[in-house]
This record gives structure tokens, C-alpha cells and sequence, in this order.
């Protein structure tokens, strides 16, 4: 019941900062002309950097102001609970000073201002039938691997995610074909399914370099504190002093590379403008590979604060050029149901990393955490390689 309710207000809050997060990606593109968006972007990575570092230090902060860091049997310190209560306060309040603050062009003046065509109208029909059923037997295919090789059963979401798209397509055809008089009255669902079927090509080959940083991202967050512990304090026992001591620096890292991000968001505009967006954003996804690499390699846990810099690099450029990139390829009028499908890229990783990696640590490395970050860092160097495939508007 206890352990239920936790998860079931943990996926509320991911939720909850899913929803509340992803228009604020729209309504820069909104807001700001083309040249411009790359710094705006880079801006929400640096106040996102900052709140970050906060959020990390706001517990110990609390707790030096004399709020109680014990935890009752069962229960939760006061200096967790008063954290995520700033947190709620500060989310809510960021929400209401945009809505308030702020104003949105209509949809008409937009368009004017990008002229970016919109494919959507009506989509071909043609192809949607064989994507439908691709979809469809790749979900079938996925849950009957997955119970062959008796993997972790959050790997079903990912099977009964293709099965319902597929059938989604398939159905959706079929009401069009079946009902013309309905291609011109199509519902939310029915534009939604009709807009990822013309998906612009920069944005599908952007899928690509999300699926591999934010796998890598995903690595990072859940093995992180495994590898430390165990490689640079040499413990694997949770109950002792030196494991929590190797938690504890697990947050300085956390704070270390957030921080770096922050201040990246200043020097980042600075190799866009060299180089370009795409050489960019490589570049920096190659840093931070370079620094989850260097896990494997460092023993002692002061040195693993300058690999963290090169994966603050890598958190800022990952948090903005993609969908700077990525605006510049949308038509205005489709911007928010874009972004909003573009989600589904930092999602479906999530899924992934957290369904294969304990599997492939047991089968292959014996069950050693460090492998995690390497094959974060294996994965950021393939976004990075990913990302020269992206078209850009000329």
C-alpha cells in the first residue's frame, strides 16, 4: 500500500513536470525569432542549471538552519519534506508569473513571422496502413521476446506502446477511408496520429540523438551512486559510513555538474556561433562521453569533478540546441504539438535504461555499475554522430 501510493505520486510529480515543463520549449519558439532561439534556449538551461544546484544543496541548507534531518521510523526528515514543498511553491509560482506576465501571438501572426510550411493539412494515406501494421507486429514480436527472456516487466509498457500506435494507425486509416467526409473533421487524436505520420525529417533524425543522450542521461542518473560507492570508496554495503559518505559526494557531483551547466550556457552560444548548431551540439556530447568514460578510469573521488564538467557541457547543450534545432524546422502553427510529441523521445529512453541496463550488467559485466556510465558514455559519443545526419533549414 505505502510503497504503491509512493510510486503512484512519484509518476504524478514526473507527470506533473512533464506537462508543466514542455510548453515553456513552445512558447520560446514563440517568443523569440529563429537567430534567437538558440540563446533562449541555452538561457532556461542556465536558470535550469541553477534551481538544479539549489534544489540539490536546499536539504543541508535547511538542516544548518536547524530544521531536523532525522528521519522518525517510517517516515520522512523534515528537511526533504520542506524541500519539496519549495519545490511545489516554486513550480507553482514560475507557472503563474509566465501566464500572467506574458503574452502569446495568435496563431495567424505567427505563421506570418515563420514560414516554415505545415504538411499536416490532410496526410497521405498511403502509408499509414503499412506503418500501422510495422508498429503493430514490432509491439507483438517486443512483449513475446520479453517474456521468452523473462525481462523486467516495465519492458511491456514499451510492447503495448507500439501495439496501441499501430492499432491507432491502422484504425485511423480505415475511419478516413471507410468516412472521407471525416479526413476534414479530424478530433485532437486524429492530428496528433496525422502530424506524426508527416513528422518533419530534422525531427525524426533528432529522435535519434534524444534516444542515445537521454539513454545516457538516464544511465547516468540511476548508477551513478552504485559506481561511486563501489569504485572510488570501495564499499557495497548501504548501512555503512563510508557508503553514505560516497552518497553524499554522489549530490557534490550532482551540484558540480549542473552547476557547470549553468555557466556552459554562457560559452555554448559563443561555439554556435562558430561553428554552427549541429557541430555544437556534437562537441558537447563528446564531453560529456568523455567524462562518463572517465569513471571507469579515476580512483579518487575529488578527480571525478572534472569529468562532471564535461557532462555539464553535455546537460546544457542537451537541454537546448536539439529543440533550437528542432523550431527551426516546425511550422508555427504545429509548434506545441511538436514539442509536445518530441517528449516522447526523453520518455521512451527512460523506459529503456531503466528495463535493460540492470539486464545487461548481469549478463555481460559481471554486474558492476561503472559499465552502466561507460555505456552512457558509448551512447552520448553515437548521439554526437547522430546529430551530423541532422537537416537543418538552409
Amino acid at each position: 500500500g505505502v510503497l504503491w501510493m509512493a510510486a503512484v505520486l512519484l509518476w504524478l510529480m514526473d507527470a506533473t513536470f512533464n506537462v508543466a515543463m514542455e510548453p515553456f520549449r513552445a512558447f520560446v519558439a514563440d517568443q523569440l525569432p529563429e537567430r534567437q532561439r538558440p540563446r533562449g534556449y541555452l538561457l532556461q538551461s542556465f536558470f535550469i542549471g541553477v534551481g538544479a544546484v539549489i534544489a540539490s544543496m536546499l536539504p543541508w541548507l535547511l538542516a544548518h538552519m536547524g530544521v531536523s534531518n532525522v528521519a522518525p521510523d517510517g517516515g520522512i526528515p523534515d528537511t526533504v519534506k520542506y524541500a519539496f514543498y519549495a519545490g511545489g511553491v516554486a513550480l507553482l509560482g514560475a507557472v503563474l508569473w509566465t501566464v500572467f506576465t506574458t503574452r502569446e501571438y495568435p496563431p495567424e501572426q505567427l505563421q506570418a513571422f515563420d514560414p516554415v510550411p505545415d504538411n499536416s493539412a490532410l496526410p497521405d494515406l498511403r502509408g499509414i496502413w503499412r506503418n500501422g501494421a510495422a508498429w503493430l507486429l514490432a509491439g507483438v514480436l517486443g512483449a513475446l521476446l520479453i517474456a521468452h527472456f523473462q525481462l523486467r516487466q516495465e519492458m511491456y509498457l514499451l510492447a503495448g506502446g507500439l501495439v496501441v500506435y499501430g492499432l491507432l494507425l491502422i484504425g485511423y486509416e480505415a475511419t478516413l477511408t471507410l468516412r472521407p467526409v471525416l479526413a476534414q473533421k479530424r478530433g485532437m487524436l486524429g492530428h496528433v496520429l496525422g502530424d506524426l505520420h508527416v513528422m518533419p525529417v530534422a525531427m525524426r533524425q533528432l529522435a535519434w540523438v534524444q534516444l542515445f543522450s537521454w539513454f545516457a542521461m538516464f544511465a547516468m542518473w540511476i548508477y551513478t551512486t552504485a559506481t561511486v560507492t563501489q569504485v572510488q570508496f570501495g564499499t557495497t554495503d548501504p548501512h555503512s559510513a563510508l557508503y553514505n559518505e560516497g552518497a553524499n559526494w554522489v549530490g557534490v557531483l550532482s551540484a558540480a555538474y549542473n552547476g557547470c551547466a549553468a555557466l556552459a550556457a554562457f560559452i555554448i552560444p559563443l561555439m554556435v556561433r562558430r561553428w554552427g548548431l549541429r557541430v555544437s551540439h556534437l562537441v558537447n556530447l563528446w564531453l560529456g562521453g568523455a567524462g562518463l568514460l572517465a569513471f571507469l578510469f579515476i580512483r579518487d573521488p575529488n578527480w571525478l569533478l572534472l569529468p562532471m564538467l564535461g557532462v555539464g557541457f553535455a546537460w546544457a547543450s542537451i537541454l537546448s540546441l536539439p529543440y533550437a534545432m528542432l523550431s527551426d524546422n516546425l511550422p508555427a502553427a504545429k509548434m506545441g504539438v511538436y514539442m509536445g510529441i518530441f517528449n516522447f523521445f526523453i520518455v521512451i529512453p527512460q523506459l529503456i535504461a531503466a528495463s535493460v541496463l540492470g539486464g545487461l550488467l548481469k549478463l555481460f559485466f559481471h554486474g558492476q555499475p561503472v559499465w552502466a556510465l561507460v555505456l552512457g558514455g558509448v551512447s552520448l559519443v553515437v548521439a554526437g554522430l547522430c546529430t551530423l545526419r541532422v537537416r537543418l533549414k538552409e
